[in-house]
Formats: structure tokens, C-alpha cells, sequence
């Protein structure tokens, strides 16, 4: 890359981001890359809080030299006037919101009243949920009611400019849909919208244009020009950008789904598969009852768990696993388990590889494993880390690796997608496929991201009911079925791409959503 094409360098041998995207007023810009590509620092500029450098850190240019360079594109220097003029006000949604807690402190619905610009506030609160945490401290919100304030507190501001780093964090998926909705209704004329997340069928749900960022994160990020939603991901997916005649990723990412050997195999193999049974079975925690149905699973079968957060997806996890007992005597079938939490401990101070070596040493070795899981996982750079050290991606990583090194009979993988961006959430979800069918075993997996979640399952388990009061999950069904089931509650229609495979949820009222509707098929795939 030329240095004249470099926007922002922090340092001497530090990041470098080339480019800008270019936001359209009246649209919903989506951003889309590895985590550490360029996207909060290209917020950051966008919204004026930090002015680009053009890579001169030790002289930084004044805003006529800033306004001279970007003559180029003449919708980034109109923008980059009213900017420096300061005619328009930005607010960004922060991508870590537990720093919030950090900065701002009192009680939920005097912050909201504090911040409640347009007089939306209590429309809001419906809307995101909020209305049972308005007596409550800020220091006491969960991660998804954080979250949810902190869209609600942006939301509920006048601004020329609204950004949203990382929306879906935390949220499950009835959750971010209806985020998603919250930030369309931001849309106005001359208003400016950009969106940053790496959950793909939200990014495409919210979003009008797409700006796909590449290179090699921590080093520098490119941004591309802005192109149609689906074009944008589905240009993300194949790791090739034809408008500059350049491969970004080696291997392009699509969503075949592999076949599981009970899907084409004869009758007399099915017979030798695995058959394990659990039976119904009730836990009550304080005001919370989860009533289970009765089901049946083989090996070589994924099921996904599907439900709102507070359905006690966790709950029945850990009743399987042996880590909470029902309210009555029930007998569990027999099996081992392989067990990855949905909250991961910083508490080991040994390096990753020790940790591996202790836990997994004969997995750990194993060259199928290595190349199955360590390398896609891209576990070897972390090796020499300490665990205690390791960022929330890294630890993500590194605890599926231990979780599928162990031998087990059945493997419960809870929320496998936390914490990482959405490159890595499909080469995750393609590793656990993968070693799944090789090792002939079963899976339980909780998983919020709507394409990874329809990568994965063979079948679903759904969870209907009050969250946190009365729930029931249901016996596991077909994937269609079930995903049908699902979609119906969510009031959503979803297709999939014919280019990617990847699932496409339709556009409210859009042709597609409405044929679907009609024929009451709610998850539609193509013979």
C-alpha cells in the first residue's frame, strides 16, 4: 500500500487504515471484517471523535489540509465540513459496553429520562425490554440489558449521525431483530446511519449498502467501496473483490451444508448408530421452572437449542452434563460428555500450551487433530500466551479446542460464537461439523447467530414460554420443522442465498416475505 492512501496510523509500526467508507444519507451503512480490521477506528473518524492523521501521527494536519485531501470524493468532503464546521452531531454505541459501567453510574430509567432527546423513551423501552429494569442500578444490568440500554440510550438522542459498533452482542435472537428494527427507525432523510457487527443475518437484515474491510488485523484494514447488502456479504463470503481484481482470503467461505451419514445412509448402518434417550424432567431455580419433554438423540447428530435468553437453554445443559440434578429422582442416560461453558474463566495462569498438553495431551498431539481443530483455530500463535492473559476470542477459541480434544460420547458446546468476529464464527462452526461426523458422536450446542446456528443443526430443540419465569424446551425435531416453529414466533421469514447457502432473512413486507407467509413456510430452502 502507498502512504497516500493511508486515512489514520496511531504510531511508528503500529495500524494503518486505507480508506474511508462513505456513508449515504437516508441508508444504513453495514461494516463488515476481522476483528481488528479498522472498523471502531473508522467509526471513530466518521464521527468525528478522531481526526484522520494520514499517517502523520507527529504532525497531525489541520482541517484544511484534512478537507484538501479528501477532494477526491466529493460526499466524503461535504461530510468531513459539516464535520469540522461541527453542523452535525454524532453519537456511537460503544463496541464494549461493560465499559459503560465504568463511566456512567444511577439508575436506569433517570439515565433514559436524562438522555431522552426525542421523547421516545417509553416506546423504546417496549421495544428493547427495558421496562423491568428501570428501577435498577446500572451496575447491576446483565450483558444483554446493558446492551439493550445502551442502543435504547442512543436511540432515544437527537443526532445527525447514529453508529452502532457491535449491536447484537449479548442478545439472543428475538433480541437483535428487534435492535435491528430500532436502528432502521433512526433512518431519516438526512440522517446517517453506519453499522458495525459481525452477526451476518443481522448486518444484512439492518443494513441498505455494505463496506467489506480487509488486510491483516492488527497491521493495517482496507476499506472497500460500499456495494448492496447482499452483494457486499456475499463478496465478504467469497474472500475475492472483483471491483479491484483482488483475493483477500485464501479459501472462500460458503454454507454447503455436509450431509450426516444418517442422511444417506442405508437402513442396516442407521441400526448401528448410538441411540440415547432422556426423559422428562422439571428444575425450579427460585421464581424459574423448566419443564423438559422427553427426547432421543443418536451420534453423528448436532442439535442446536434455540429459544430467548432466560429459557434455560444453560439450565438443561447442565442437566445433561451432571452439573444440576431435576427436581425429582430421574434416571439420565448413560454417556460421557465434553462439556464448554457459556462463561469462560481467565483464572489459569499456565501457557495455552501447557494447558492443551495437561488436559488433551493425546489430542493435543494427534496430526488429524491438529489439523482439524488446532489450525483452523488458528490455536498455534496462542501456544506461548498465558491463558490469563488471552482476549475473550482467544479464550473462545482455545476452550472449544479442549472441549473437542476430550473423549467423549456427547458434546455440549454452549454458545460456541461468543466473542468472536464472523470469519471465525464459520470456520468455527465448520470445525465442530467436521469432528463431529468424523468422531461418529453427538452435540449440544447454544447458539444466537441465526448462520451458524442453521450451519450446525440436524435437528432443534425450541423453547417456548415466559424467559426467567415458565419455559418448556421441547422434544428435538427436524430442522425444518423446527426451524419453521422457530421463525413463526419470531414473526420472520428467511430464505437461502442461492450464491453463499448462507440463510437470508426477508425484508418485512418484502415479494419473498409475503409468497412465504402465505404458504406458511417460514424457513424456505431450495430443493
Amino acid at each position: 500500500m502507498e502512504d497516500w492512501y493511508t486515512t489514520h496510523q496511531y504510531g511508528p509500526n503500529t495500524f494503518k487504515l486505507y480508506r474511508l467508507p462513505v456513508p449515504t444519507p437516508g441508508q444504513v451503512l453495514g461494516l463488515i471484517g476481522t476483528n481488528g480490521i479498522g472498523k471502531s477506528t473508522a467509526l471513530k473518524i466518521l464521527a468525528g471523535h478522531l481526526k484522520p492523521n494520514f499517517g502523520r501521527f507527529n504532525n497531525p494536519p489541520a482541517w484544511y489540509e484534512i478537507l484538501s485531501y479528501l477532494q477526491g470524493s466529493q460526499l466524503l468532503h461535504d461530510y468531513f465540513t459539516r464535520i469540522s464546521e461541527d453542523k452535525l452531531k454524532a453519537i456511537i454505541k460503544p463496541q464494549r459496553v461493560d465499559h459503560i459501567q465504568r463511566e456512567v453510574q444511577g439508575n436506569v430509567g433517570e439515565l433514559l429520562d436524562h438522555y431522552d432527546e426525542r421523547e421516545m423513551k417509553e416506546e423504546r423501552c417496549v421495544d428493547l425490554e427495558l421496562n423491568q429494569v428501570l428501577d435498577c442500578n446500572l451496575s447491576s444490568l446483565s450483558g444483554g440489558e446493558l446492551q439493550r440500554f445502551a442502543i435504547a440510550a442512543v436511540a432515544i438522542q437527537k443526532a445527525d449521525i447514529y453508529m452502532f459498533d457491535e449491536p447484537s452482542n449479548f442478545l439472543d435472537v428475538k433480541q437483535r431483530l428487534k435492535a435491528a428494527k430500532v436502528i432502521r427507525s433512526l433512518i431519516r432523510p438526512n440522517s446517517y446511519l453506519v453499522v458495525a457487527d459481525h452477526d451476518l443475518s443481522v448486518l444484512d437484515y439492518l443494513s441498505d449498502l455494505i463496506c467489506c474491510l480487509y488486510g491483516i488485523p492488527g497491521a493495517y484494514g482496507v476499506v472497500a467501496l460500499p456495494i448492496s447488502v447482499r452483494n457486499g456479504i456475499n463478496i465478504f463470503l467469497s474472500g475475492y473483490l472483483p471491483t479491484e481484481y483482488l483475493r483477500f482470503r485464501a479459501e472462500s467461505l460458503n454454507f454447503m451444508v455436509l450431509e450426516t451419514p444418517q442422511g444417506g445412509g442405508s437402513a442396516e448402518e442407521i441400526v448401528t448408530y448410538a441411540r440415547y434417550r432422556y426423559p422428562s424432567m422439571t428444575r425450579t431455580e427460585g421464581k424459574f421452572k423448566l419443564r423438559v419433554i422427553e427426547g432421543e438423540f443418536t451420534d453423528s447428530e448436532i442439535i442446536v437449542l434455540l429459544g430467548e435468553n432466560g429459557t434455560g437453554k444453560t439450565t438443561f445443559m447442565r442437566m445433561l452434563v451432571g452439573l444440576l440434578k431435576p427436581d425429582s429422582d430421574v434416571e439420565l442416560p448413560d454417556f460421557s460428555v465434553s462439556y464448554k461453558p457459556q462463561k469462560l474463566s481467565l483464572t489459569n495462569f499456565s501457557t495455552v500450551r501447557d494447558w492443551l498438553s495437561n488436559k488433551i495431551g493425546d489430542s493435543y498431539t494427534d496430526p488429524v487433530f491438529v489439523a482439524e481443530v488446532i489450525k483452523p483455530l488458528h490455536i498455534e500463535p496462542l501456544m506461548d500466551k498465558e491463558v490469563v492473559n488471552l482476549s475473550g476470542g482467544e479464550l473462545q477459541r482455545v476452550a472449544l479446542c479442549l472441549c473437542l480434544g476430550k473423549p467423549a460420547d456427547v458434546y455440549v458446546i454452549d454458545e460456541p460464537s461468543a466473542y468472536l468476529d464472523s470469519e471465525q464464527r464459520i470456520v468455527t462452526a465448520k470445525v465442530i461439523k467436521r469432528v463431529i461426523l468424523r468422531l461418529k458422536k453427538a452435540a449440544f450446542v447454544v447458539e444466537h447467530d441465526f448462520i451458524m446456528a442453521t450451519y450446525l443443526a440436524d435437528r432443534v430443540i425450541i423453547y417456548e414460554g415466559k424467559p426467567s419465569v415458565d419455559c418448556t424446551a421441547n422434544s428435538p425435531q427436524p430442522l425444518l420443522t423446527g426451524m419453521n416453529l422457530f421463525l413463526s414466533h419470531l414473526d420472520i421469514t428467511c430464505e437461502r442465498d442461492r450464491s453463499s447457502h448462507r440463510p437470508v432473512i426477508n425484508k418485512l413486507n418484502s415479494t419473498q416475505d409475503r409468497e412465504q407467509r402465505a404458504a406458511g413456510t417460514y424457513y424456505y430452502v431450495e430443493d
